[in-house]
């Protein structure tokens, strides 16, 4: 179990064992069937505190290899699907929550460095037969462990417009960043390697500049959020429950704040 790879299920635990939790593993659902697909690309683009964070923790807390989550997943929605213990802890996981690898990379021009460097060397801790000491990318060595192994990886990137947001005049380290997420995720070769890749931030991945190099991305946005419509955010139903639950009057909650509708959804801000 690593920082980056495989990661464990202990951050997700915080979500469960918190005051207020709302079960959105049906999500997972979703995810399963898509994987290994043209649609196991997915960009989730929403405003601040809508649980994006969270998302990528369960997403994490499933597939990783690094944990046993049967028993954190068993009393929620995911478990009672067919394919719940099929894919349950069966890949390796990259997990890059960029605002914290920005503040630990001590500089925005050194980022894509330090993920090369950090997650490489996490992967050569992982795949010792594997000789990666000339791998100077993370996509690289993705490619190499395929070639050897046919290993296929779940990438997560939390807030992945971070730098965008960010250095959003420092066309040098955009052009770095973006170069860093080409390599990634666009081309025929990272199909071999990735079975799904889950990205979170505020920003679509496509109407940024030379974004449009990732235009292989399903996006889901407040405007546009189909399957993703109840699984981000609070819907109406789950807000009546909270406030059943606390004895709050729902009708002057939703006069204090009425919240967005999402394709077919009433959806409220956590």
């Amino acid at each position: 179990m690593g920082r980056f790879v495989n990661p464990g299920n202990s951050a997700f635990k915080v979500a469960l064992a918190s005051e207020i939790y709302i079960d959105k593993t049906n999500l997972l659902d979703f995810t399963n069937s898509v994987l290994g697909t043209k649609q196991a690309y997915i960009c989730n683009s929403r405003p601040r505190r809508f649980g994006k964070s969270i998302t990528a923790d369960m997403l994490t807390a499933y597939y990783s290899k690094g944990c046993d989550s049967r028993e954190l997943f068993m009393n929620y929605n995911i478990a009672q699907t067919e394919d719940f213990e099929k894919y349950l802890n069966k890949y390796d996981v990259i997990h890059l929550d960029m605002q914290w690898i920005l503040m630990d990379a001590g500089a925005p021009e050194r980022i894509s460095g330090y993920i090369n460097k950090n997650v490489i060397s996490e992967l050569a801790d992982l795949y010792k037969d594997i000789d990666l000491r000339n791998q100077k990318t993370l996509y690289g060595a993705l490619s190499v462990i395929n070639s050897m192994t046919n290993n296929k990886f779940v990438i997560i990137i939390d807030e992945w417009d971070v730098l965008i947001r960010d250095e959003a005049a420092n066309s040098s380290v955009q052009e770095e960043y973006i170069n860093f997420l080409r390599g990634m995720f666009k081309g025929s070769e990272p199909t071999k390697y990735i079975e799904l890749a889950f990205l979170t931030g505020i920003l679509p991945i496509k109407k940024l500049k030379t974004q449009s190099a990732l235009n292989n991305f399903d996006e889901y946005t407040m405007l546009y959020a189909g399957r993703l419509s109840p699984y981000i955010g609070f819907t109406e139903d789950e807000v009546r429950d909270i406030c059943d639950r606390y004895g709050r009057d729902f009708t002057q909650v939703e006069r204090w704040y009425d919240g967005y509708m999402l394709g077919d959804y009433h959806v409220y801000n956590p």
